[in-house]
């Protein structure tokens, strides 16, 4: 038999937002830990950076792939593509966090959290969406596949036994399963 090596299935967008908040998260949390632990033999800033800079990489390589589907690693149009991405979510943080202090010159460490994390949020789920749409399209296939017509035989079509895809629902069992 002549196969060819088909193109990975783009897990659904709610599959795919799971998987980013759970990697990119999970990335985040062992981030901040990581900063820390380096701002004891370097300057915070230096820390921050070099942490930074090793988790968005990493991160990159994960959406593609598990959280985007492409099974492949990312190159380097995905990895600046990214990169621009993750500057764009902290430029929003640091405008939030910059406003509230313009607007509250000495903010609780209370309100600084729920802004950050609100400010966090959107960026997060907008750096989720240019992902998504744009950084991590192609060479996939979309995840559903066009309704076949059937044939006006007059027969009955067959039932197709269903079976469970994790993160993409039921789909009919094939030949090649």
């Amino acid at each position: 038999m002549n196969e060819t090596a088909a193109a990975p299935t783009a897990p659904g967008p709610l599959a795919s937002f799971a998987r980013f908040v759970l990697f990119g998260g999970g990335i985040g949390v062992l981030s901040s830990g990581a900063v820390a632990l380096f701002a004891g033999w370097m300057p915070w800033v230096v820390a921050n950076a070099v942490i930074t800079v090793a988790s968005t990489v990493l991160c990159t390589e994960l959406h593609a792939r598990f959280t985007f589907g492409s099974g492949r690693r990312a190159g380097w149009r995905e990895h600046w593509q990214s990169a621009g991405s993750a500057a764009a979510a902290y430029v929003v943080t640091s405008v939030a966090m910059l406003i509230l202090h313009l607007v509250q010159s000495s903010p609780g460490m209370l309100t600084e959290q729920i802004v950050y994390l609100g400010a966090s949020g959107l960026a997060g789920t907008g750096r989720f969406l240019v992902l998504r749409l744009f950084v991590f399209t192609a060479g996939r296939k979309p995840s559903t596949e066009p309704v076949r017509p059937q044939a006006a035989s007059g027969a009955r079509p067959q039932l197709q036994p269903l079976r469970l895809n994790v993160g993409h629902g039921l789909a009919p069992v094939s030949a090649a399963a």
